[in-house]
C-alpha cells in the first residue's frame, strides 16, 4: 500500500484515507464521499482490530458484509482498499504499542480499558501504510476523534484529521454496524438515545444552563426505557472530555448491544 501511496504523491496526487473495520453502512459512506470530494486519491482500509476488542466484546461476531462492502466502494470510485490482516499487522514478536493519556481515559477509556491503545495503535499503522493528506473520521465517535486528533498533533503526522457529521435513522438513531445485533423491539427502544439528546439540545437552546439539570433531563428520558440501561451519561469539553462542557456523550445498553452516541448541546439537533 505505501508504494501506491508514495507513487499517487510522485504524480501530485492528494491522498484521504478512511480507517473502517467493515460492514460499511451511509455513516461510513458519508466519509468515502467527503473524502473522494476532498483528495484525488482515496484509501479506504477495512480491518477489525482484534487489540481495540477486550476479554468477553464482540471480536469473533462483529458484523461482515465483505461483498457488499467492495461493491459500495468500487461504486464510490476509491482508489485502493486497504484491507491487512491480523497476522500482517501484528505478526509474531510485535509488542508495541501507543497511548495516549488524559484524554483516552474517561468515559470510554474507563468502561473499555485498553480500547484507545488498540486504536491508537492501529490508526498509527494505518497512517504509516498509507501516508494519507487527510483522514476522516465520524463524528459518532466523539471520544475517539479526540484521541486521535491528540495522536496526529503529538506524533508530528502532518495528518488533518477531518471529522463528519453523524448520519442518523429516520428516528434519530446513530448509524452504527452493531445495530445490526438489535431486534425489533430494542431497535424501537434505541430510539431513546437520540431522543435523550434531542430534548437535552432543546432545554439547553431555551436557556437552560445547568448542565446537571440537562443531564438529569437525559438519564430521565433513557431509564424511562425498559430495554436500556445506562453505563454513562455526561456532559464533557470535546478536547480533553472532561467536565464540564457542552457535548453530551453516552453510552447505553439496549438488551444485549451497547449503543454509543453524542451531541453538542449548543448545536440544533437534526430531524
Amino acid at each position: 500500500m505505501l508504494e501506491a501511496s508514495r507513487g499517487w504523491r510522485v504524480g501530485g496526487h492528494t491522498i484521504g484515507l478512511v480507517p473502517t473495520m467493515g460492514a460499511l453502512h451511509a455513516g461510513h459512506m458519508s466519509l468515502v464521499e467527503r473524502a473522494c470530494r476532498d483528495n484525488s486519491r482515496v484509501v479506504v482500509s477495512i480491518f477489525v482490530n482484534p487489540l481495540q476488542f477486550g476479554p468477553g466484546e464482540d471480536l469473533d461476531r462483529y458484523p461482515k458484509s465483505p461483498d457488499r462492502d467492495l461493491d459500495l466502494l468500487q461504486r464510490a470510485g476509491v482508489a485502493a482498499i486497504y484491507k491487512p490482516t491480523a497476522q500482517a499487522m501484528y505478526p509474531p514478536g510485535a509488542s508495541t504499542r501507543i497511548q495516549v493519556l488524559d484524554v483516552a481515559d474517561p468515559l470510554e477509556g474507563a468502561a473499555r480499558p485498553g480500547h484507545f491503545e488498540g486504536v491508537a495503535t492501529v490508526v498509527a499503522k494505518l497512517f504509516n501504510a498509507t501516508e494519507p493528506d487527510r483522514a476522516y473520521f465520524g463524528q459518532k465517535d466523539a471520544q475517539q476523534v479526540a484521541v486521535v486528533k491528540r495522536l496526529a498533533i503529538d506524533l508530528d503526522t502532518g495528518i488533518e484529521i477531518r471529522v463528519c457529521p453523524t448520519v442518523r435513522e429516520a428516528d434519530g438513531l446513530a448509524l452504527s454496524s452493531r445495530n445490526a445485533y438489535l431486534g425489533p423491539q430494542e431497535r424501537k427502544a434505541a430510539g431513546c438515545l437520540s431522543a435523550a439528546l434531542g430534548q437535552a439540545a432543546l432545554a439547553y437552546r431555551a436557556g437552560g444552563r445547568s448542565l446537571d439539570e440537562i443531564r438529569l433531563r437525559i438519564l430521565g428520558t433513557l431509564k424511562a426505557e425498559p430495554l436500556a440501561r445506562v453505563d454513562y451519561v455526561e456532559l464533557v469539553d470535546p478536547l480533553t472530555f472532561t467536565p464540564p462542557g457542552t457535548l453530551a456523550v453516552m453510552a447505553v445498553w439496549i438488551g444485549k448491544t451497547r449503543l454509543i452516541d453524542n451531541h453538542d448541546l449548543a448545536q440544533p439537533f437534526p430531524g
